[in-house]
């Protein structure tokens, strides 16, 4: 299952109180009280706040409709080009999110919502990074294309490097070691899982470390493959079963490459 990131604001020394308070919320699961310390009177706090509650939906498969209501504030009160351009990559995520649960087919409003953030956001800028990285998501996971989505998670990584968005990295990592395994290409996965659960490890982001085990297990013999999927049942319990999905891929026998 592949989800997605955000800007890692608060996750260093010496940010904004406010946003250190989201991002240890928001780390451990706690999307929707990160939501509740952002005030939705402008624009970026409702972008943050709607992008929180899309990824509690990606985690958790529930709160659909408070994603919804959040994402049309957030429209409401997008003005910029840049603010209606982030504005349609989260409804073009929240819609690939729908199709990707079973939820509801949306794929044509999730290609539609990305294609529009792409008209708006500029070459460049910050939120190209995300952008690139979800139509990476679309390419790999809907329309089943490992091509175009190598390209796009490319493009994201480069951004992100660029950007210094190491939470952005870790998915990058992530995503193109899951191509390389599935090409056979061994040593280049492990690399790359191995590069994405360090960046997690030290930005303290919980919510996304089991995962991470899981995938790196699948690149390693016994019995460290037995440890690190231990480990990760260890962290997964301690979140209350977020995210869902894994639990298939926890089950015994754990086989299969995770993704997200």
């Amino acid at each position: 299952m592949a989800h997605t990131a955000m800007s890692g604001n608060g996750t260093t020394a010496g940010d904004d109180p406010l946003q250190t308070a989201v991002w240890r919320l928001r780390s451990r699961a706690c999307w929707a009280d990160a939501a509740a310390l952002l005030q939705p009177g402008t624009a970026d706090a409702s972008l943050q706040r709607a992008a929180l509650l899309v990824e509690r939906c990606l985690y958790t498969e529930q709160g659909w409709e408070e994603a919804e209501d959040a994402l049309r504030t957030a429209e409401a009160l997008a003005h910029t080009d840049d603010e209606r351009g982030a504005a349609a990559c989260e409804r073009g995520h929240l819609a690939y999110a729908a199709t990707l649960h079973g939820v509801r087919d949306r794929a044509d409003e999730a290609r539609s919502a990305l294609g529009r953030a792409a008209a708006l956001i500029a070459p460049g800028a910050a939120g190209r990074a995300v952008l690139d990285f979800r139509r990476g998501l679309l390419a790999e996971n809907l329309t089943g294309s490992p091509q175009a989505a190598r390209a796009a998670y490319r493009r994201a990584h480069a951004a992100a490097t660029a950007h210094s968005d190491p939470l952005l990295l870790s998915f990058t990592w992530r995503h193109l070691a899951g191509l390389a395994l599935r090409e056979g290409e061994l040593a280049e996965a492990r690399h790359g899982f191995a590069e994405s659960l360090r960046i997690r490890e030290e930005l303290g982001y919980l919510v996304g470390t089991a995962p991470a085990l899981v995938s790196l297990a699948d690149t390693e013999t016994e019995p460290e493959a037995s440890r690190l999927r231990e480990e990760a049942r260890r962290l997964f319990r301690l979140l209350g079963g977020v995210p869902t999905w894994l639990s298939r891929q926890l089950a015994p026998p754990a086989t299969g490459a995770a993704t997200a």
